[in-house]
């Protein structure tokens, strides 16, 4: 695997997702907070990336307040390489060191997070042990609440699903060796919809691609506006033959909040699956709307 190659991808990733996210929040409070732990871990990189797109949004919000906090074991160079971006100039930065597992709850408190739109980004791909439930629960806080949170390769996310009403999760790959995870989990179905389409979205960059956690059959996919549909059809097939039957509204949920893919993907799976009999529909006829219920032959 190649660091270089998955940082490139991560970096496009947060700045498509802070891109949409920063102007919307900022849209509906006056008050809204990024928390960027484990600021430190990789030399401030993709810290300067988010503070670059957060700072172009200080020229359009007079009259509201957007903070920036840092939080890593020894953030102050960080902090310090910010500092000398003029463009950031109107971006409140805060930083506190001493270790994001030990130190982002409190400053999350400190710096007024509760109850304001909240986004967090955790790379901790390269700490020591992955983030505790609580450090990542603490930016449940939020009102909407959202984080973006990446693993060690093995580590997995479920243990953090269940403070988060969406979750998903993606593993970003070069070969059959374990990637890094990442997950992203959400208050908002919108937000869940925007970070999918800028999953797929980012350049596809030489060697990385995506695997699903819930593929059996490991597929590796390429990044893609129409990625191949091979592991959400074996996932439509397997939910299936666990519940028996489900709506068209709900497979497409189980594609949006358990796979990797969108709400758009799964239609057109379970289009290819109608006509080719892999499963029945009831009505048999007419358009495939989301009260159609399809079920194993």
């Amino acid at each position: 695997m190649s660091p270089s190659e998955i940082a490139t991808v991560k970096r496009e990733l947060l700045v498509r997702h802070l891109e949409a996210w920063a102007p919307a929040a900022l849209h509906r409070a006056r008050r809204v907070t990024y928390a960027h732990g484990y600021a430190d871990a990789d030399g401030g990189d993709l810290a300067e990336a988010a503070a670059r797109v957060l700072g172009e949004q200080t020229d359009f919000v007079r009259g509201r307040e957007l903070a920036m906090l840092l939080v890593g074991d020894d953030v102050g160079p960080v902090s310090a390489r910010l500092g000398a971006l003029p463009e950031i100039g109107g971006l409140a930065v805060h930083a506190v060191s001493g270790g994001t597992e030990e130190r982002l709850g409190v400053a999350l408190k400190a710096g007024g997070a509760s109850r304001v739109p909240l986004l967090g980004f955790l790379d901790a791909s390269s700490a020591s042990a992955p983030p505790g439930r609580e450090t990542v629960a603490a930016l449940t806080a939020g009102k909407p609440a959202e984080v973006l949170l990446v693993l060690a390769p093995g580590v997995p996310a479920d243990a953090y699903r269940a403070e988060w009403p969406l979750f998903t999760q993606v593993e970003l790959a070069t070969g059959e060796e374990p990637g890094e995870l990442l997950a992203f989990g959400t208050t908002s179905g919108k937000s869940l919809e925007g970070f999918k389409e800028a999953l797929w979205a980012v350049d596809e960059f030489a060697g990385v691609r995506y695997r699903d956690p819930g593929d059996p059959e490991r597929h590796l996919i390429d990044i893609s506006l129409s990625p191949h549909p091979g592991p959400l059809r074996r996932e439509i097939l397997a939910h299936l033959g666990r519940v028996g039957s489900a709506t068209v509204t709900e497979l497409r949920t189980f594609a949006l909040t358990s796979t990797v893919y969108r709400a758009a993907d799964a239609t057109r799976v379970l289009h290819t699956l109608a006509d080719s009999g892999a499963v029945t529909r009831q009505p048999p006829g007419g358009r495939l709307g989301g009260d159609v219920v399809i079920s194993l032959p």
